[in-house]
């Protein structure tokens, strides 16, 4: 029995595809159905449901998958044990929202070049949640997104805030009359917002929905300095993190809204894989960089 085996059929089970599981450990299709062969053939067993689509796994298959979980994360664990000690040198695989790159990219990258010069970075823009599943499928080895504080990430993921801020609705300046809102007076100006799949706007979304009242998009738009620019225009409504806002070149057309029945707060989190050998220290870095980068805004 191989662990590669082992390791190609955790990835179809959790990519419910031979050819997202090939993408995702960088190799072919046919290598990965290979694997998977080899893996049934060794135990004797049907694991996978081939007449299904997505793949499936069978009721044998699905606990065969538990407990390679378990056998892959002590590989790791032991793999860790003796990588601890080199130079991080390869390629460190980091993900992080569009949100948050223009913010904390040039910064981070810089110092991780310079700290781990054997150390190549390759990063990857996306949700929050698209990030995560990309990390449970080996894609990434670190990322730094914007969730609520208290958020649960899957087992097998380590996570920590690196910052906390609070989310500000925000209006062209001079067009707030009130000094104080509830949402059910300004909700109708509509909003500039991400495209659906921003937990801002989910957040939004069901916090509107609580009090019977809809969410109306104006424009959505991915690049938080594009929809500030739009807001700082009369376009609607925007929703933006306290240190993006405070660091915008638009912020003197913006003024906040106080919005008394709706002040939503979120937090930076740093998550990886339990287990990441020499690249422990340049992810604590990145997350420390990203954090220290936020809060200076």
């Amino acid at each position: 029995m191989k662990i590669d085996d082992m390791d190609a059929f955790v990835a179809v089970i959790r990519c419910q595809s031979t050819n997202l599981a090939a993408e995702a450990l960088q190799l072919t299709q046919p290598a990965i159905t290979r694997r998977v062969q080899n893996f049934e053939q060794d135990l004797g067993a049907t694991l996978l449901d081939r007449n299904t689509k997505p793949l499936r796994p069978t009721p044998m298959g699905l606990r065969v998958y538990e407990q390679c979980k378990a056998i892959l994360r002590e590989i790791d664990s032991l793999r860790e044990l003796v990588a601890n000690d080199g130079a991080p040198s390869g390629t460190l695989r980091l993900g992080v929202p569009q949100t948050l790159g223009d913010v904390i990219l040039l910064d981070a990258l810089a110092q991780l070049r310079e700290t781990y010069p054997q150390l190549r970075t390759q990063v990857t823009s996306g949700w929050g949640s698209s990030l995560i599943a990309r990390m449970e499928n080996g894609e990434l080895d670190a990322a730094a997104a914007l969730f609520p504080p208290g958020k649960i990430f899957p087992e097998g993921i380590a996570s920590q805030s690196v910052a906390r801020m609070p989310l500000r609705v925000v209006a062209a300046k001079g067009s707030a009359s009130k000094r104080s809102f509830k949402l059910k007076d300004c909700y109708t100006r509509g909003w500039v917002l991400n495209p659906d799949g921003c937990g801002f706007r989910a957040g939004l979304q069901r916090a509107l929905s609580e009090q019977g009242l809809s969410l109306t998009i104006n424009l959505e738009t991915f690049g938080t300095e594009l929809q500030l620019g739009l807001v700082a225009t009369g376009q609607g409504l925007g929703l933006v993190p306290e240190p993006l806002l405070e660091g915008s070149r638009h912020r003197d057309a913006l003024e906040v809204v106080n919005v008394s029945d709706f002040k939503p707060q979120v937090d930076l989190w740093l998550f990886h894989p339990r287990y990441l050998g020499n690249l422990q220290e340049p992810v604590e870095l990145f997350g420390e960089i990203a954090g220290n980068r936020l809060k200076a805004e």
